[in-house]
């Protein structure tokens, strides 16, 4: 009981020490004052009181922990976990599953698999909840405790519960973990039409882009029609990758702008050089899956009329984090800036709307499952720039060009309804631009 009575006492005579502070601090400060001294007769009560005896590291980052947490749901607290997890995820190689996640009001959300990785093949989903790991509920705990769970020794086994909306139960995936070396971009002939798929954006994003339209590009020759830039399921990565990749495609002009709190503190990224790309027709691909910088780079194509989008409309990811070390194992993750396409567009909970939408009918999962965007998460920034809406009327009829059902579509062999809709629209596209008649000092020539 003495222990418990000098603890508590400590406890008060801090606070009456930021009471007294409080006194000759400007009145705008003294409820800050106030507040601290409750914190640390809060710590010392907890400390001393508490019915399992608990160290002074668990309070402090658990402190901590719900300080950056009542911010917004992209800020937070990197213990020796978390920050070992940002620093390699940038690198492109890490064990671990493959999905990246996000909490959503107590519960783990897939933002997206990642194309490759233990949980793209088996079959996870954006959207799905992990509900379980290895039996054990995760509901409530923090993204770094969740994250860490999942994560082990390569070629160990762990099982995880997934809910997943218009499934009549949970569904249990047991997967390998590996020591994951992402392949960020990919690339392909299909026709005459080179595509490129991006899954996130890690280091040389950008340097992995421009050198694959030049083998697309040798592969077709004069028979290239265009390009179809797939940033589907892409949950975003390093801001100046996006950069990059977008360089490949504009030959000048603003990418993004980064604005944080101070008005004048705006911060532009633009692009001055020769595209990789040969002024091809374009269409970029995105869907609830796409975030961040993923959403930078249709944004920015599609603003500048460099590409049709085509999908569905983006996650809505428009803050920018910045990763603060604090030990060397240390650090906090913060959102500092929000980020604006080049047409003073802010997609923070708005996402990036496709000039055409298209389902992705060939997905048997579609119509039952609830989209999940950044404006469903709690604490999402409030966007500050005033929408433009579109007021799109809707006589009631179903659209032809989507009747079609996933089982009809694997009949015709179509596995990827959205890209074969983008594939078939680029040759439209092609044939379209060959039609127009060249000017006349081009044609004399």
């Amino acid at each position: 009981m003495l222990r418990k009575s000098l603890y508590v006492a400590a406890g008060a005579a801090a606070a009456l020490a930021l009471t007294a502070a409080a006194r000759v601090a400007a009145p705008d400060d003294q409820d800050t004052y106030q507040k601290l001294g409750t914190l640390m007769t809060v710590f010392e009560t907890a400390r001393a009181n508490y019915v399992d005896k608990v160290d002074d590291k668990t309070l402090l980052d658990g402190a901590i922990k719900g300080m950056l947490e009542s911010l917004d749901p992209h800020s937070g607290y990197l213990d020796k976990a978390g920050y070992e997890q940002i620093r390699t995820l940038t690198d492109g190689e890490y064990g671990w599953l493959g999905l990246s996640v996000s909490t959503d009001d107590g519960a783990v959300r897939v933002i997206a698999p990642i194309d490759g990785t233990p949980g793209a093949r088996a079959g996870i989903k954006a959207g799905d909840y992990i509900t379980h790991v290895d039996g054990e509920l995760i509901y409530g705990v923090t993204l770094s405790e969740a994250v860490d769970k999942m994560r082990g020794a390569a070629g160990t086994s762990v099982k995880l519960t997934i809910v997943r909306q218009g499934a009549p139960k949970p569904i249990d995936y047991t997967l390998k973990r590996e020591i994951i070396q992402i392949k960020a971009v990919k690339s392909e002939v299909q026709g005459t039409v080179g595509i490129i798929r991006i899954s996130e954006f890690s280091k040389n994003a950008g340097s992995d882009t421009v050198a694959a339209l030049k083998s697309i590009e040798g592969k077709l020759g004069p028979k290239l029609t265009g390009f179809i830039l797939d940033l589907r399921s892409n949950p975003g990565g390093v801001l100046d990758e996006a950069v990059s990749v977008s360089s490949a495609f504009l030959e000048r002009g603003e990418v993004v702008s980064q604005r944080g709190r101070d008005p004048k503190d705006i911060r532009r990224f633009n692009v001055d050089g020769s595209p990789a790309d040969m002024g091809k027709p374009l269409i970029v691909l995105i869907d609830e899956g796409s975030a961040s910088a993923a959403e930078i780079v249709a944004g920015a194509l599609q603003d500048h009329r460099r590409a049709l989008v085509i999908g569905q409309r983006s996650f809505g990811k428009g803050s920018v984090q910045s990763v603060i070390p604090l030990t060397p194992d240390t650090g906090l993750r913060l959102t500092v800036a929000r980020y604006y396409t080049p047409s003073n567009r802010s997609v923070q909970t708005a996402g990036i709307e496709p000039d055409i939408v298209v389902p992705q009918l060939s997905d048997p999962d579609r119509a039952d499952r609830q989209r999940v965007q950044e404006s469903d998460l709690r604490r999402h920034l409030i966007n500050e720039v005033k929408l433009d809406t579109k007021v799109i009327e809707d006589d009631g009829k179903p659209d032809p060009r989507f009747a079609a059902t996933a089982a009809s579509l694997k009949t015709a062999g179509v596995k990827d309804y959205q890209m074969d809709y983008a594939v078939k629209t680029i040759a439209r596209l092609a044939a379209a631009s060959a039609a127009v008649p060249a000017p006349a000092a081009v044609a004399a020539r």
